[in-house]
């Protein structure tokens, strides 16, 4: 909703918006902006009389304890009669119309493919729009119209809104589509795979017969959902058979096309998840005329999303970093894979043998529900600690976090939390920070008592002009 405030901001129309907690990078984009936001979604905002309101997802029809609307200004909207939409129809009718859609789907990637994707249409020249759940650092912005044909677009599976409980891509209707994978995600709205396969196939459903289907041929989940019916053009990457595939290293590797080597990528990122990702990008930008070996070497600077694996600062400690991380990883795959990842780049890297410290909090609807909370254990295998925000949860995760031993700990409280991650810190130490929201801004606070704990001495040293420190 941030990135389409900012959509309707470039196209010239003026834009307020409310919400509950915003929390950066979103709250500092909306601010430079110049986008008013609005604490709290009181009914006094009908005085801003628009001439049309945008609602979000989070917006329901539901009462609090008292018996009163949990959201008192979709309340006086209703009454008033006024004008609404849901955001992914405004943005079907208003900005995509007419336009080469790009639509990056898929449990896991979704933003971090489309910030590579538009990237690397950018490299080559075709100024594209695109709309990004995170702020992709080579840009600095999560969205923007873009002078050309193409418009690249993360595609969510989650509801619509209140009113319109259909899957929000069905409204992108896609040229080209990426299914990066597919697993069980958003108990709150799906009752189990197959339900959610089934919302991936209605995206399918439009894609017109001269469009493409990127899709993982790693994914059994993805080739059930292309058995119910495929009408376009279809790419696969991922598997040996496939039609792209990689050779070598996450961070090095040779890409083929049906077997033959086309182009080589060498970047900064890690993990075979982004391995992946850059394979399907290649496939996408390939239906738009970039040559693979083209979009390998736009890769090669592609500097990532804030948010994933994003360096928050380090603490000098017995002449070693300690380097606090924030990551966006909040699905137990996901946060096995981000793990995974740093494990490997800290097996490569000559000379590191720095210990991986995991601190998360599960905060998705499905994570709350305590869905997938025996996964946990599972993605957690590569930290040598895990450190978990428990507070306002509706099941046990010291019970659920048993079979981990004393590697693992639970905390009710940010504060406890930071006490806890601190006497375990040790000089070379990677803590990696995993949220899907401001983790009560856990990052800054663990940086600061680190700091903190420093000996005089360091301390004095670390605050140094970086021209004389060691």
């Amino acid at each position: 909703m941030g990135g389409l405030a900012a959509l309707a901001r470039e196209a010239g129309h003026r834009v307020t918006g409310c919400d509950a907690g915003v929390y950066p990078p979103m709250s500092d984009q909306l601010r430079a902006l110049g986008i008013d936001l609005i604490e709290g979604f009181g009914a006094d905002q009908m005085a801003l009389a628009p001439d049309m309101y945008v609602v979000g997802n989070v917006v329901s029809r539901a009462r609090l304890g008292d018996g009163s609307p949990k959201f008192p200004l979709m309340e006086a909207i209703l009454d008033a009669g006024a004008p609404y939409t849901s955001g992914p129809q405004w943005l079907a009718e208003h900005v995509l119309q007419g336009r080469h859609v790009m639509a990056v789907a898929g449990t896991h990637g979704k933003t971090t493919t489309t910030a590579m994707l538009t990237w690397v249409l950018e490299s080559a020249g075709l100024k594209p729009g695109f709309l990004v759940g995170g702020v992709p650092m080579n840009f600095g912005v999560s969205a923007r119209l873009g002078l050309g044909k193409t418009f690249v677009i993360e595609a969510d599976e989650y509801d619509t809104a209140f009113f319109d409980k259909r899957s929000k891509f069905v409204h992108y209707r896609p040229r080209t589509a990426i299914l990066n994978n597919l697993e069980f995600d958003h108990a709150d709205i799906f009752d189990d795979l197959s339900a959610i396969e089934r919302q991936f196939h209605h995206l399918i459903r439009t894609v017109p017969g001269s469009g493409r289907v990127v899709s993982n041929g790693l994914e059994e989940s993805l080739d059930r959902v292309l058995h119910m019916g495929l009408w376009s053009e279809l790419r696969t990457f991922g598997a040996a058979v496939s039609d792209f595939s990689a050779q070598g290293e996450p961070h090095a590797f040779d890409v083929h096309q049906r077997g033959q080597p086309v182009a080589r990528v060498e970047w900064a990122l890690t993990g075979v998840h982004n391995q992946l990702n850059a394979l399907a990008t290649i496939a996408a930008a390939e239906h738009v005329g970039v040559a693979p070996a083209d979009a390998a070497r736009a890769l090669a600077s592609f500097e990532n999303v804030r948010r994933r694996m994003e360096v928050r600062g380090t603490v000098r400690r017995g002449g070693q970093s300690i380097t606090v991380y924030d990551d966006f990883a909040h699905h137990p795959t996901a946060i096995r894979t981000t793990l995974d990842g740093l494990r490997r780049r800290l097996d490569l890297a000559p000379g590191t043998h720095g210990r991986i410290l995991a601190v998360f909090e599960p905060r998705s609807n499905t994570m709350k529900l305590g869905t997938m909370k025996s996964q946990l254990p599972w993605s957690l295998e590569t930290a040598d600690l895990a450190f978990c925000h428990a507070g306002g949860l509706d099941w046990d995760a010291t019970e659920a976090l048993a079979p981990m031993g004393a590697r693992a700990q639970v905390a009710q409280r940010i504060d406890e939390l930071v006490a806890q991650v601190c006497a375990a810190a040790r000089p070379g130490d990677h803590i990696v920070c995993m949220s899907n929201g401001g983790f009560g801004g856990v990052h800054a606070r663990l940086l600061a008592a680190l700091e903190r704990d420093l000996p005089a001495d360091e301390r004095a040293a670390d605050a140094a002009p970086s021209g004389l420190r060691q």
